[in-house]
């Protein structure tokens, strides 16, 4: 529905050149209601299932195995293809050039937004080698001129027969540090992008529970 802005030498076309086990769960599902009406969002039960997760760097949360976790709720974009979890004290908002988008009530930095771009690619693994390429999405993509990249962690995960790259990293200006994470998978013939981040000073104390959203994204057929 919506596009990021990335400019990359990886082989895909830019939106613009500047840059679980089975479980009944609560959660809001976006769809088109008719060809001629916009998408409509409303919450209801949804029957998810997640297979099991496929490692080949680091340890991926099983959370998608074991179901939505307490205190979290599901996005689905049934439109879209895609879904995720998000704190469920967390509220929707609209992120320019973003499809979905939530922050926490009172400290707006945290927040998880969603993003595409249409792609030729049908794998994350068609963009090359995710050591060599994740160094060029944080460094050329994420990262404004007077802001220092650094990668912290980054893990490869297959969810059926779909695979995803997440990293952690922390971009420093001189007034200001902000720590994410990333989540990225191709689908549908698009290139899907989760971002979940916080203010670098409340990283520690945040970290994990932003960890079990970019744990888990996942794309689904449309």
């Amino acid at each position: 529905m919506a596009a990021t802005s990335l400019s990359l030498s990886l082989g895909l076309p830019s939106a613009a050149n500047n840059l679980n086990r089975h479980a009944a769960l609560n959660i809001i599902t976006c769809e088109n209601t008719s060809p001629n009406q916009d998408r409509s969002c409303t919450r209801r039960p949804f029957l998810l299932g997640a297979g099991a997760l496929s490692l080949s760097l680091l340890p991926a949360s099983p959370l998608l195995a074991q179901g939505k976790p307490e205190n979290y709720e599901i996005f689905v974009d049934k439109q879209d293809g895609y879904s995720y979890y998000y704190p469920s004290d967390w509220r929707e908002f609209d992120f320019r050039g973003h499809d979905s988008a939530f922050k926490d009530r009172y400290l707006q930095l945290q927040n998880v937004r969603l993003s595409f771009i249409p792609t030729d690619k049908s794998d994350i693994h068609d963009l090359g080698p995710m050591e060599e390429v994740v160094p060029d999405l944080v460094k050329h993509v994420y990262s404004a001129p007077n802001q220092v990249a650094n990668i912290m962690e980054m893990k490869e995960r297959t969810t059926e027969g779909k695979n995803y790259c997440t990293f952690e990293y922390v971009l420093t200006s001189p007034n200001f540090s902000r720590a994410a994470f990333a989540t990225i998978a191709i689908a549908n013939g698009r290139w899907y992008t989760l971002i979940v981040g916080a203010n670098e000073r409340r990283w520690r104390k945040f970290r994990n529970k932003l960890k079990v959203v970019a744990d888990s994204f996942q794309v689904l057929d449309i």
